[in-house]
């Protein structure tokens, strides 16, 4: 490579659009180390390092001006961006094959008659299950990585699985109950093992994090269908097992006013 490449050169070096450039130029995210006579932009090499780091950041779901403040940030030098880069990547690739693996045994699942049907759905949860859940849920997250994740492990569960699932929950939910019922302190160590239970009882179907477990229980505060779910089983079970999750979610450095959906 020339010490000097012009924009249309770079662009199709790095497999990106020349406008695509032309913005990031104009936004200072890159600039290229000089111009021509003519005033054509040209790269150099550590122009073209630097582009191919916005790539791998952008790659990760980092907003440019994000990117911008990484890069620029005196703190961090060369050796340190590049291995952070390569961390957060490795992460990203050990998740994707993660969801290859799920998306097989969905596949599989499918092909073995593993999915339960609206019969058996209704014969191991009771009336309380309804198939327009399901069609809800799907509206609502079945553009995120945690609906594909979900429906390629529910996908290859047996009905003796499911039968588990609805046993584990049964007695998830006594046991809130009972602790709601008994006084139990939302910030006592008793509640934060029935917090981790309720978690991993998510983590069954997708990669479920406190953090995520703090926005499902505000919105078991907002969706009174969700509400009048745990009142059924003790008042102000809901508020409870809330609090005893924005508890847990402190005790681990995460602001649940601020908790985010990661």
């Amino acid at each position: 490579m020339t010490n000097e490449l012009t924009v249309g050169q770079v662009a199709s070096l790095v497999g990106i659009s020349v406008r695509t450039l032309h913005h990031w130029d104009e936004v200072a995210l890159v600039r290229p180390s000089g111009r021509t006579h003519g005033d054509y932009r040209v790269y150099d090499a550590a122009d073209v390092a630097r582009i191919n780091r916005v790539l791998v950041y952008r790659e990760l779901g980092m907003s440019l001006a994000e990117i911008g403040r990484v890069l620029d940030d005196p703190e961090v030098d060369e050796r340190e961006q590049l291995l952070r880069q390569r961390t957060l990547l490795t992460t990203r690739i050990a998740r994707l094959q993660e969801m290859v693996s799920a998306v097989d045994q969905m596949v599989e699942g499918h092909d073995m008659g593993q999915q339960l049907s609206p019969q058996e759905q209704a014969e191991i949860f009771g009336t309380d299950w309804k198939p327009e859940y399901a069609e809800e849920a799907e509206q609502r997250w079945g553009d995120t990585p945690q609906w594909e994740q979900s429906q390629a492990r529910a996908a290859s569960m047996t009905r003796e699985q499911w039968e588990q699932v609805k046993a584990d929950t049964d007695a998830l939910e006594a046991d809130l109950a009972a602790a709601r019922c008994s006084g139990v302190d939302p910030a006592s160590s008793e509640a934060a093992e029935l917090v981790e239970r309720h978690r991993l009882s998510i983590d069954r179907f997708y990669d479920c994090s406190t953090s995520m477990q703090v926005c499902l229980t505000r919105m078991y505060l907002e969706d009174a269908r969700f509400t009048e779910h745990y009142e059924q089983l003790a008042p102000g079970l809901t508020a409870w097992l809330a609090d005893a999750v924005a508890a847990t979610a402190r005790a681990q450095g995460i602001d649940p006013e601020t908790a985010t959906w990661q």
